[in-house]
């Protein structure tokens, strides 16, 4: 894997995360690396003997769309954009693919992948799968679990509340996630189309536990379609030079 997104340049007010937005977060730095790595090992321990050997397809498709997710994620102006928090953290980023007929994916504190063979032939294209890579990168990077942890001590544990915050914290990782795309190599308008996959694979059923507490397919996809405009802005750009990083930085 390569170098972790690395943090720097002026400190950011206190509890400021994503979005300039108010974050109180549970877990230190190093804190969140221990939780990242322990529910891992539990994890895999979990699903021993389903896990890919990483010789094959499904995990050598993933394995390499999350390393350019996880490269674009060191881009300082790419941080800055999102504001997010990563000074003094560490990601460890490590990729495995479990054989599942559940069609979900998540990404643990610290970067600790796990996708579920059952996601993969909705995510035909690798432009749709960096659409479901992207936004489960884009919660350890936002540090929702430490988040949603600080949330749920200071709230009176009211159900209406957590889910609506997690509604919330979705949104933020699809709209992380959409800019992060196109600083890979990927094409965002892909996230509509994934969406759109989604939405036809739920069938108008229960929905898929990849879109537990998440917004509604609809709602979802308008975002997407406002966001993709601005991110391909922010990477030409990029390209362009006319985006450079905080002094310092």
């Amino acid at each position: 894997m390569p170098s972790p997104p690395q943090g720097g340049g002026p400190p950011q007010r206190r509890e400021e995360g994503p979005g300039g937005r108010r974050q109180p977060l549970a877990l230190s730095p190093s804190q969140e690396l221990e939780i990242g790595q322990r529910a891992y090992t539990e994890v895999l321990n979990e699903y021993r003997g389903r896990i890919l050997l990483p010789e094959s397809p499904e995990v050598q498709r993933v394995r390499h769309v999350c390393l350019r997710l996880i490269h674009a994620a060191t881009i300082q102006p790419l941080q800055q954009e999102m504001n997010l928090r990563l000074r003094a953290y560490r990601f460890e980023w490590e990729v495995n693919v479990v054989r599942d007929k559940q069609a979900n994916a998540f990404c643990l504190p610290a970067g600790k992948i796990v996708v579920f063979t059952g996601i993969l032939p909705i995510a035909r294209t690798d432009d749709q799968l960096a659409t479901v890579l992207s936004h489960e990168i884009a919660h350890a990077l936002a540090h929702h679990a430490s988040e949603r942890l600080a949330r749920e001590r200071g709230s009176g544990g009211g159900v209406l509340e957590k889910l609506r915050f997690n509604r919330d914290q979705e949104l933020e990782a699809d709209h992380i996630g959409v800019f992060l795309m196109p600083f890979a190599g990927y094409k965002p308008e892909a996230a509509v189309e994934f969406w759109e996959r989604m939405r036809q694979a739920s069938g108008g059923g229960r929905r898929p536990e990849f879109l537990s507490d998440h917004p509604s397919d609809a709602h979802r996809i308008q975002k997407m379609r406002e966001w993709v405009p601005h991110a391909l802005a922010a990477k030409k750009a990029y390209d362009e030079g006319r985006v450079k990083s905080a002094p310092g930085r």
